[in-house]
């Protein structure tokens, strides 16, 4: 049976490419940069992305990713570094002006409830995830919220989790589950925690080698079937 689900949100609960694409068009605007073409905003993703993977192995500080992947990225496309810091600070509050939802997650939650705990475990920052869970409604769903810049450990480090358990004290840990679209983040952090693990997979990518996790969902309305699942073969 499960009884706790530690849920991702970027990617997962919320969609998080559009948050990023809508937030870069909108500061461009602000910044008086000119236009942000389809291009840049793939060369900033794949940098950010990036960036915070270094963050995920222990090789860069928040702070360090934060302001280093806007040095990157305005450094190829030419634009004054010099507007960084205040960039920066505005771009975690255009990422909370967006909060859509994936695969009805709002509702899917709000089903939950009453049926198992369920908190957000994310490494997003904490202006921007306090502003999109609030937009979205999830706050008021949850049980509680977990963000690494609070706590000062990332996922996937086993001293997140180690935080996050001493907070919920979820008993046995075989009745949690993550869910999540990172492999490198939310999937390796629940091996590494020794939970249960849910691959969210919406694009049907194949599940790389080295990766053991217990469920693989393409759309997150396929879940409550698992948790149904696992109750009926506990009853038998």
């Amino acid at each position: 049976m499960i009884t706790t689900i530690l849920w991702d949100v970027d990617g997962t609960l919320l969609d998080f490419g559009e948050a990023e694409r809508r937030a870069m068009r909108k500061l461009f605007a602000e910044f008086d940069l000119g236009e942000c073409t389809d291009d840049m905003l793939r060369r900033y993703a794949k940098i950010n992305v990036s960036f915070w993977k270094r963050l995920e192995r222990g090789e860069l500080t928040r702070d360090q990713v934060l302001r280093g992947r806007f040095e990157q990225f305005f450094g190829e496309c030419g634009i004054d570094p010099g507007i960084i810091p205040e960039y920066n600070r505005r771009y975690q509050l255009r990422l909370g002006d967006t909060a859509i939802p994936r695969d009805d997650s709002v509702e899917l939650v709000r089903a939950l409830r009453g049926q198992v705990k369920q908190y957000v475990v994310s490494n997003g920052t904490v202006a921007a995830q306090t502003r999109k869970l609030e937009k979205s409604g999830l706050r008021e769903l949850m049980d509680g919220v977990f963000l690494s810049e609070k706590i000062g450990a990332e996922k996937p480090s086993r001293a997140f989790f180690k935080k996050v358990f001493d907070e919920i004290h979820p008993g046995d840990l075989s009745q949690v589950l993550i869910v999540g679209d990172s492999l490198t983040s939310d999937m390796q952090g629940g091996i590494n925690a020794g939970i249960r693990t849910c691959w969210y997979d919406p694009e049907g990518k194949p599940l790389p080698e080295g990766y053991a996790v217990d469920l693989v969902i393409r759309d997150l309305r396929e879940l409550p079937a698992y948790l149904d699942a696992r109750q009926a073969r506990e009853e038998r």
